[in-house]
């Protein structure tokens, strides 16, 4: 069997975190032998290191490492004293982490609609659902892409805005980075992201000095200095050999950035030759923003989004659903008297939305599988597909 064979044959993942390790093993073996010799397992030089190129990534005066992205958050509403009797204003189409934080501090999670072709918190919505009672508003820069923030600032006034930048590392609103333009940004490095760690890790980002040192004590149980509480706080520290492994993969990341950014123009142009966007719904990207496409994710009207999927699983090409059920729907919080219709934005989202593979690494012939595999599902061409774009 050829090589072509072997590779039209063989599964098309929708990430394989292998590929992006694998080149760079020789480099992480050393760095994480320097963690072990140094005996700094924890607020190490490498920690420090780590913060440190973050902001200057971000754009930010200040960077505080922590656990994960979902104690980023956490520890982003609990810097601001949010608790019982609050509200947070969120959209209702993401992950769990951004309204499972504000449930744990016994606020209230207020659920925003979202807008229908770039997937982003609307900023109509939260001007609408925004009370006295409303201590914070934690957009999500969702899929790689930033949240309109110009007009989440005229619908917010001056509530604090806490980025959930879990998604989009790198990614631009008019020039400005994801996690730079809130009172905070909260990132997470969980393994699958466009800048994974080799486990769970996260980051705080502020311009607030006050915030920062903050948000310093708040993660190591509130001791400041040792043994001395000034505040309850939580243990969520970046441990040394994840930054170490993070210290190395950032100066990568515009690289892969810029990968991922060539595979979703190819896909836009092969989908649009073939006639593909004539029955599935394509990314739509806002002119003032410049994603970095953690997920490139289609529609697909008319009920037929599970049937796509498994016509792709069937022809061994991966692709996932982010995210089948908004959080108002869920049944954790049912508690809050939301019903469906509440959120119908979100809801028409969570049953077409289908996310096909982008990984930077992901070959030529891989991307063509897909294309070809989506174009014949929609009956308007067959595989192979064209090679000139």
């Amino acid at each position: 069997m050829t090589t072509n064979a072997l590779e039209l044959h063989a599964p098309v993942p929708m990430l394989d975190v292998n590929r992006q390790n694998g080149p760079l093993m020789a480099e992480f073996e050393r760095v994480i032998g320097e963690v072990a010799r140094s005996g700094a397992f924890v607020h190490g030089p490498a920690c420090k290191q780590f913060e440190a190129a973050s902001a200057a990534f971000c754009g930010v005066e200040h960077a505080v490492g922590c656990a994960s992205g979902s104690d980023a958050l956490l520890l982003g509403l609990m810097a601001l004293d949010i608790g019982p009797g609050d509200e947070v204003v969120l959209p209702s189409f993401t992950f769990f982490a951004t309204a499972g934080a504000v449930w744990r501090l016994g606020a209230r999670p207020v659920f925003a609609d979202i807008l229908p072709g770039t997937f982003n918190i609307d900023p109509a919505d939260v001007a609408r659902k925004v009370t006295r009672a409303t201590k914070a508003v934690m957009p999500v820069h969702l899929f790689g892409q930033c949240v309109d923030m110009d007009a989440l600032r005229e619908a917010t006034g001056d509530i604090p805005i806490i980025e959930d930048s879990a998604q989009s590392i790198g990614a631009t609103y008019r020039g400005q980075q994801s996690g730079s333009m809130g009172l905070m940004g909260c990132l997470s490095y969980y393994p699958t992201k466009n800048l994974g760690a080799w486990g769970d890790a996260g980051l705080i980002t502020t311009n607030d000095a006050g915030v920062a040192a903050k948000l310093r004590i708040l993660r190591d149980h509130g001791m400041n200095p040792r043994y001395y509480h000034s505040l309850v706080g939580i243990n969520s520290r970046l441990d040394a050999i994840q930054a170490a492994v993070l210290n190395v993969k950032l100066n990568h990341l515009n690289d892969w950035a810029a990968g991922r950014e060539q595979n979703a123009r190819r896909y836009a142009a092969q989908f649009a030759r073939l006639g593909v966007d004539r029955h599935l719904g394509l990314p739509q990207v806002a002119p003032e923003c410049v994603s970095v496409w953690n997920q490139f994710t289609i529609r697909v009207p008319g009920g037929r989004r599970d049937a796509l999927q498994q016509f792709l699983s069937d022809h061994k090409i991966g692709s996932a659903v982010y995210y089948p059920i908004p959080l108002h729907l869920q049944k954790c919080f049912a508690d809050l008297g939301c019903q469906r219709g509440d959120l119908p934005v979100s809801e028409q989202a969570a049953e077409e939305v289908l996310s096909l593979p982008i990984y930077p690494e992901m070959t030529r012939d891989e991307q063509d599988r897909v294309i070809g595999a989506i174009a014949e599902f929609c009956g308007v061409a067959a595989m192979p597909v064209s090679r000139a774009a």
